[in-house]
């Protein structure tokens, strides 16, 4: 079996494979190529007016990749509405090493006035594709506040598919649709031959432009 190490979650991800580790614990990872795959249509956004209004309202510090490790660490805290995670060490390790290289980015919101880790998501960024690995709240909103930031930068970046995994309640409120493999294997195709650049910069005073291009632009006027 061949060690999996970063280069070849690079190639699995341009191939439409992703791992996850059974559990916290484990060693071992396992591969995943979901039939029917989650993604957010960066040109057809459908967010509610009530998020816009909060993500608006620049209530938060946004910014990329301050503690990525603590991002993940974040995302894998376990609570009462979820007992158990996929995010085990080897799965920091290899993903830290992705961030190493320019590959794996988050996207943190903070408290204004102390800096706390309020929520935020992290993910792999592969030319011209974005796939959301996890994502967190400790206040209300705050991953879909992340998540709308992190549109905005895609968009502001070139990039043209922002894969989910999977079709959650949480990321359907946001837009989030299914398409079969098929359809995503073109896509994920397409967005191979892009060259994309992360935003160094996903405040919401830089992205402030192309946020307020997204509340136009979307098609869900709900809430």
């Amino acid at each position: 079996m061949e060690l999996i190490t970063s280069d070849l979650l690079l190639r699995a991800y341009g191939a439409g494979l992703f791992p996850m580790a059974p559990d916290e614990t484990s060693e071992e990872l396992e591969w995943f190529c979901p039939q029917e795959r989650g993604i957010i249509l960066l040109d057809e956004p459908a967010l509610p007016r009530r998020l816009m209004r909060t993500v608006m309202a620049g209530q938060y510090r946004l910014c990329s990749d301050e503690d990525f490790d603590g991002m993940m660490q974040a995302c894998a805290q376990m609570t009462p509405s979820r007992p158990e995670t996929w995010i085990s060490g080897r799965i920091r390790q290899l993903y830290g090493e992705l961030h190493r290289q320019g590959h794996a980015h988050s996207v943190e919101v903070r408290d204004r006035e102390s800096g706390a880790l309020v929520g935020g998501l992290y993910g792999v960024s592969l030319r011209g594709a974005f796939f959301g690995e996890s994502m967190v709240s400790r206040v209300r909103d705050a991953s879909k506040i992340a998540l709308v930031h992190l549109m905005a930068a895609l968009r502001q970046g070139g990039y043209s598919l922002l894969d989910t995994q999977y079709v959650t309640p949480h990321l359907a409120t946001l837009g989030c649709v299914g398409v079969p493999a098929a359809i995503y294997e073109k896509k994920l195709e397409a967005a191979m031959q892009q060259k994309a650049c992360w935003p160094d910069d996903v405040s919401f005073e830089a992205l402030r432009p192309e946020l307020e291009r997204l509340g136009e632009r979307s098609t869900k006027r709900t809430g």
